[in-house]
């Protein structure tokens, strides 16, 4: 396999908990030996933080998980590595390491201060989901289902400044859980490839997590890539329906709208996660929360039924993981990089 990619996996919760016990080589141990066996060399690593510590704890429990990761690539050097650019993916790779990659899934941790990007820049964040589904400084997520507010809003001031010093850096910005009037609102303000990092197509699953076929063409336009979600609520209105097969029929969607370039995987996998219980995480619209592929070793037989949907090894080498380095390469390379260059 010459790329394997998850775009979203939100790890580092378990893993900073589990360090706090006295725990070392977390990953190592618990998670190492489902991605080898899955053929996943490099997993986006998601910094997600659960409602009860925001908004005082948020910076501090953000800075607490990227430490974890740092701690834990130093405890397993020959194994695990922290990636910033593409360059690091592929020495990674060549050396038989598994490649982490930082990602901030909400934008909290920033509280409203611009000057804290610079810091997680600089700690290796290299993705940028601007909410998770719920109001921050930048804007206003989509929620799993209704419920009681007011008026949405779109981005706010300080989120079209985030979105700018974001992609002047060289950060990606991620659209997963944005609501639908900050998403048209970062359309009229990106100037580089945007992605969904875990999202899937609202024609088939009608959660609001997922995106219009309008938003998918956006996307594409803007030559960014989708990453297919694994969660139930997100794959299917059913459970019973909740299948790879259906899973399957989100990438067939998006191949017909706008190219099989445009797709990826960004699996969320929750199962780790459901020991602790949040009812915030995995309770949605009265569904409780599964993973339709059942941990990364399952990945080989999601390529299985990509091929038997018909999909040649080169478009499925593109959604596991080609579609994502395009836009890493692309993204990553900042204007402050173009500037020295010249």
């Amino acid at each position: 396999m010459t790329h394997g990619i998850d775009g979203h996996f939100d790890l580092l919760l378990d893993v900073a908990i589990q360090r706090e016990f006295g725990r070392r080589k977390v990953i190592e141990t618990d998670y190492l030996p489902d991605l080898v066996a899955g053929g996943v060399h490099t997993v986006v690593a998601a910094i997600y933080i659960d409602n009860k510590f925001l908004p005082e704890m948020g910076l501090r429990k953000a800075l607490q998980q990227i430490s974890a990761l740092h701690a834990e690539a130093d405890e397993s050097p020959d194994k695990i590595m922290v990636c910033k650019s593409v360059s690091d993916i592929e020495t990674a790779k060549r050396q038989g390491k598994i490649g982490f990659v930082l990602s901030l899934e909400g934008a909290e941790p920033l509280y409203n201060d611009l000057s804290m990007l610079r810091v997680f820049y600089e700690l290796g964040v290299r993705l940028l989901g601007l909410v998770w589904s719920r109001r921050n400084f930048v804007g206003d997520g989509s929620h799993f289902s209704p419920v009681r507010e007011g008026r949405k809003g779109g981005l706010t001031e300080f989120g079209i400044r985030v979105v700018e010093e974001a992609e002047a850096m060289g950060i990606i910005i991620d659209v997963s859980h944005l609501n639908d009037e900050g998403f048209w609102d970062l359309i009229e303000v990106a100037r580089k490839p945007i992605i969904a990092s875990h999202s899937n197509c609202r024609t088939l699953a009608s959660s609001m997590r997922n995106l219009t076929d309008e938003q998918i063409r956006a996307i594409a336009f803007t030559n960014g890539v989708i990453g297919i979600n694994g969660v139930n609520l997100f794959v299917a209105d059913t459970d019973d329906q909740a299948d790879i097969e259906h899973m399957i029929n989100h990438v067939d969607h998006i191949v017909k709208l706008v190219g099989v370039e445009h797709v990826g995987l960004g699996l969320d996998i929750i199962e780790p996660f459901m020991k602790y219980d949040s009812p915030n995480m995995f309770i949605q619209a009265g569904r409780k929360d599964f993973d339709v592929v059942k941990g990364h070793t399952k990945v080989p037989e999601l390529v299985r039924a990509l091929a038997k949907r018909g999909y040649k090894d080169e478009a499925i080498e593109r959604i596991l993981g080609k579609n994502f380095i395009r836009v890493f390469k692309d993204v990553w390379k900042s204007k402050r990089d173009e500037e020295v260059e010249h």
